[in-house]
């Protein structure tokens, strides 16, 4: 199994629409079943400052590849990148507490009778 990841091993990488997989080179799918060695799958935040320059590298080179041609046999995934985008914090304005205001003689005896009731 190592050896047919490091000869055709793909990248999954968990995209919005869908997984999509690059094609590393030699050297680079070595270095990712190094990093994949205990895990199949990896969010982004968690890799190194170099993975995350690797996997970048890797995308904006658009080595997209499809997992299987027609009539071959599937292509071994080294790991899976789980790209997500981050979360738009939504900022609230502040509630200030409501005026308490002194109750007439009128809302006094109702608020007594309502307590009364319960």
């Amino acid at each position: 199994m190592w050896i047919e990841k490091l000869t055709d091993g793909v990248l999954e990488l968990d995209t919005p629409i869908g997984p999509r997989y690059v094609q590393p080179s030699l050297a680079q799918r070595a270095y990712l079943i190094w990093t994949f060695r205990n895990f199949f799958s990896l969010p982004q935040q968690v890799l190194h400052p170099w993975e995350r320059r690797l996997v970048d590298r890797l995308w904006s080179q658009s080595r997209f590849v499809p997992l299987s041609a027609m009539g071959a046999p599937d292509r071994p995934v080294i790991g899976k990148i789980e790209r997500r985008a981050r979360a738009q914090v939504e900022v609230l304005p502040i509630r200030k507490a409501p005026i308490c205001q002194p109750m007439s003689s009128s809302q006094s005896v109702v608020a007594e009778q309502s307590q009364e009731a319960a």
